[in-house]
């Protein structure tokens, strides 16, 4: 599963690095290396007229039948990640994975490890592009790591009308299970999807649901990322800041990959 990560780029940064030309203006969300449920994040997803947009949504998906604000809330908590072998099944899913797909953009994301692997378990690790900086030195004198490229999920979104007539606007990120290295640490990961899958994924005229699953099946899912032990500074909602993705030594007889 995913249950915290992070996104420290600017909506100018995402605009450029997503290549999206609508133009619009959206506020601007802080650095956030601690994300978690039902906090807004970017989504990238496409318009109306089928091309792609920088947006907000809140993470979880509203289920779209919700009466009220509580039990809209209620239903996105309990609805961050959508599993890949049932998503086009679970009502609260399967309309949106159909018709309103869009991509998460993160630096990366965190992970806790289970009694599977070698590490103790509950043990925090973050996983991220495996081109992102080292940042140890950069924390110790106080200056910013040079950011590499996003990591993109899978996502879906959906969109929910309050009786005040408010739009709200949330999303899941689309997990499956882990494979490779991440599989000693989690069962589940998060889908990857590379930059070649971007513009079919996207495509609102895409509403078959064998080929929409198609996209998600990669040779190598976990390719081009890294795992890392932190520190459990991120266990924490009160802890925000790029220290609580730099990693840690792990004591014997606990190594990493």
């Amino acid at each position: 599963m995913c249950g915290r990560f992070a996104l420290s780029k600017l909506p100018a940064e995402l605009i450029e690095e997503f290549e999206i030309h609508t133009g619009k203006t959206l506020p601007i969300l802080p650095a956030d290396w601690n994300i978690t449920p039902t906090r807004d994040i970017y989504i990238v997803r496409n318009e109306s007229e089928n091309k792609r947009d920088l947006a907000i949504a809140s993470w979880g998906i509203i289920a779209p039948w919700s009466k009220d604000s509580d039990a809209a809330l209620k239903s996105q908590s309990q609805a961050i990640n959508a599993r890949s072998e049932t998503v086009d099944q679970k009502p609260t899913f399967r309309s949106a994975f159909r018709n309103r797909r869009c991509l998460i953009p993160a630096d990366g994301y965190y992970e806790w490890a289970t009694e599977m692997g070698p590490y103790s378990p509950k043990q925090p690790f973050y996983i991220s592009s495996d081109n992102s900086p080292d940042i140890s030195q950069d924390i110790s004198v106080g200056s910013s790591p040079e950011k590499s490229h996003s990591i993109a999920f899978a996502g879906i979104w959906e969109r929910w009308i309050a009786p005040d007539g408010t739009i709200h606007d949330s999303a899941a990120i689309i997990t499956r299970p882990a494979v490779e290295f991440l599989a000693t640490v989690h069962s589940r990961m998060p889908t990857f999807l590379p930059r070649d899958r971007w513009d079919q994924w996207l495509d609102r005229s895409v509403e078959d649901v064998d080929e929409i699953r198609a996209m998600m099946e990669l040779d190598s899912p976990a390719i081009g990322l890294k795992a890392v032990p932190v520190a459990s500074l991120v266990n924490s909602i009160r802890n925000n800041g790029i220290e609580l993705t730099a990693p840690i030594e792990l004591g014997e007889p606990q190594t990493l990959f």
